[in-house]
């Protein structure tokens, strides 16, 4: 698939976090409870994840390829799910939806470059280059001129 084309896609799917972060705040502040929302979104993905598998995948894997997988790769990824989904949605009411992405993005950006960097969780190896460090510099002051411009 062309770059451009994987771009758009991956620029969607981060439209489409932003969308249902600020619908499923809404229902936690009705909720009164970002946790209730939380286990309410999960619940629902689920479901739409269940009725896609059944569409789209057509080899389940083996039982021996199930016994392959280390076991904390079953649960660690809904672990941190659950924090930061259920985080995003007691702070967006708290401090909007604006600052509290662009923070969570700055997260997200730096882990991952460092991630890269030292081939973390099997990730493949892309060294930090100078062009990277005055990148993250440049997220930072964008992030100040967001949240206080």
């Amino acid at each position: 698939m062309h770059p451009l084309f994987l771009a758009l896609i991956a620029f969607a799917a981060g439209a489409a976090i932003a969308a249902q972060a600020s619908l499923n705040a809404q229902l936690g502040v009705l909720l009164r409870s970002p946790l209730l929302a939380t286990a309410v979104a999960f619940f629902s993905s689920l479901i739409f994840t269940v009725i896609a598998c059944a569409a789209m995948v057509k080899n389940l894997p083996s039982v021996e390829t199930l016994k392959t997988v280390p076991h904390y790769l079953w649960f660690c990824g809904g672990l941190l799910s659950t924090f930061g989904i259920a985080t995003f949605y007691w702070l967006i009411p708290k401090m909007g939806m604006g600052p509290m992405l662009s923070y969570a993005l700055a997260g997200q950006l730096i882990l991952a470059m460092l991630a890269g960097h030292f081939g973390w969780f099997q990730l493949l190896v892309i060294p930090i280059s100078t062009l990277k460090i005055v990148g993250v510099f440049s997220l930072i002051l964008g992030i100040a001129l967001i949240n206080n411009g």
